[in-house]
């Protein structure tokens, strides 16, 4: 089928036409870590952080992609594997539309971050690894999903009965068990803005 296919990426405007407007160096800020770990909360504040410093920028959060683009799928590895993909395929588009993406998905693995990795390019990926331990986040337990996998009712709930790898080569390790939220954010404003530059 895919000799019917004609994409016409080379009409379209270059993406240094798209940066030189939004005046900014396009990127993917791709956040990962457990559910409560604090990804969403970075993300929301940097983006508003970044938009008060005049950058155009857009959140993709899991809960919000899995109730639209990725509304069909579950939680097996094929369909893990499949959010993740069609994720980095739309974060691409961004990069290349001039516009900062802030992602925020648990991406539990080194192959699912491989697979980001591969899709965007590891020259437009931040990867920023939001850590909090398992524990920590169960206390927290922000959407009460903690408390649901505990009574069963979160089937392949990441970290009990789905694995997290703990990510080794991240460019940012921001502990949110260490740092208050506020410091959280410094710390990541002061890591990403300066590559936002152009």
């Amino acid at each position: 089928m895919t000799e019917n296919l004609h994409p016409i990426t080379d009409r379209l405007l270059k993406r240094s036409d798209r940066e030189t407007l939004t005046r900014q160096r396009s990127k993917v800020i791709w956040m990962c870590g457990l559910s409560g770990s604090g990804k969403s909360t970075l993300a929301t504040a940097l983006e508003k952080r970044l938009h008060a410093e005049g950058r155009l920028v857009y959140v993709l959060d899991g809960d919000n992609i899995r109730t639209g683009l990725n509304a069909g799928l579950g939680f097996s590895d094929e369909d893990r594997s499949e959010n993740i993909r069609r994720i980095a395929e739309v974060s691409k588009l961004f990069v290349h539309a001039g516009v900062v993406a802030i992602n925020s998905f648990i991406t539990p693995n080194d192959s699912l971050r491989a697979l980001a990795r591969d899709v965007i390019g590891k020259d437009d990926l931040i990867e920023v690894y939001v850590k909090a331990s398992f524990e920590t986040c169960m206390k927290r337990d922000v959407k009460g999903l903690y408390a649901k996998a505990e009574k069963g009712l979160v089937p392949q709930f990441t970290g009990k009965d789905s694995g997290f790898d703990e990510p080794t080569d991240s460019d940012l390790v921001i502990d949110t068990e260490a740092q208050s939220i506020e410091e959280s954010l410094d710390s990541l404003f002061q890591f990403v803005s300066p590559q936002l530059s152009i």
